[in-house]
This record gives C-alpha cells, sequence and structure tokens, in this order.
C-alpha cells in the first residue's frame, strides 16, 4: 500500500503538476494558473496521522492599511463555505486558502487528493479578483463579495 506521501505525489505527477520537495520534510511546492492569476500552492503530508493540508497561495499581500478590510472579505468569504477557508496573517498580509482531509484508517486514494486540491485552487480563482481589489482599495469587501457571488 502506498503512503499518504507517495499517493499525493503519484497523483500530482500523474495529473501534470511541476513539484519541488523541502529537503528532510513530506511537503510540496508548485504553482497554478487559474482564470484570474498565478499562485503558489503547497502540500504538506502528515503520514503518522493521514493528513493532508493544501495551501493556496495568493500572489497578492495586503498592506498594513488594508488587512481590516481584508479580514472582513474573508470573513463573508468564508462563510457558507463548504470546503475550505481563507486565512490572512495579520503580521505579513499573506492570504492564503486552505483544504485539508484526514486519512486516518482510510487507504490513501487519487480521487480524495483530488477534490482536495482542486476544491482548493478553484476557490483561491474564484475569490481572487476580489482579494486583489480590497487589497488596492478599489472596492468594498461587501461590494466585492456581491459581485464574486451574485
Amino acid at each position: 500500500m502506498r503512503s499518504l506521501f507517495e499517493t499525493v505525489t503519484a497523483f500530482l505527477e500523474e495529473d501534470g503538476w511541476s513539484t519541488s520537495r523541502f529537503p528532510d520534510q513530506t511537503a510540496l511546492l508548485m504553482e497554478f494558473q487559474g482564470d484570474n492569476g498565478r499562485w503558489g500552492c503547497m502540500a504538506r503530508v502528515d503520514d503518522r496521522y493521514g493528513q493532508l493540508v493544501f495551501h493556496s497561495l495568493c500572489p497578492v499581500a495586503v498592506p498594513a492599511e488594508r488587512r481590516l478590510a481584508m479580514a472582513e472579505f474573508l470573513t463573508r468569504a468564508n462563510y457558507g463555505l463548504p470546503l475550505g477557508n481563507f486565512e490572512l496573517d495579520l503580521e505579513d498580509g499573506e492570504v492564503r486558502f486552505k483544504t485539508s482531509i484526514d486519512m486516518e484508517d482510510i487507504e490513501p486514494n487519487a480521487v480524495l487528493v483530488k477534490h482536495v486540491i482542486y476544491a482548493n485552487v478553484i476557490m483561491m480563482d474564484r475569490y481572487l479578483p476580489g482579494i486583489v481589489s480590497v487589497a488596492e482599495g478599489a472596492t468594498s469587501p461587501a461590494e466585492a463579495i456581491a459581485e464574486i457571488e451574485e
């Protein structure tokens, strides 16, 4: 039986993703090109507990003076999301989207890995224009969400 890390690595390779691995860690870095931009992604695997955590790393850092507005935007975006959530680092302005799964006691398989990864990048791609707009101060959080979710 393949480990979860081996399953994730094999899925990404077979799906055409180009990855690099952190030395001595079970974490992979890659990039994704969506309809609304390009950004980095990171898959972290903990085989001891059967956990996969996948992050899309927003290509735009939020300036300090826009972080409160971004927190509002991301709270509005998170409300009602069926899978995953946005996160904001209030110290440096990094925005990311996180999906995860616990496969302890489940044989790792490519279908579950695919759902964790693609649910993630689809949501980042959907909300990225709003993130950029709010980060730049071009629109209010409520207006940006209304435009995305109409």
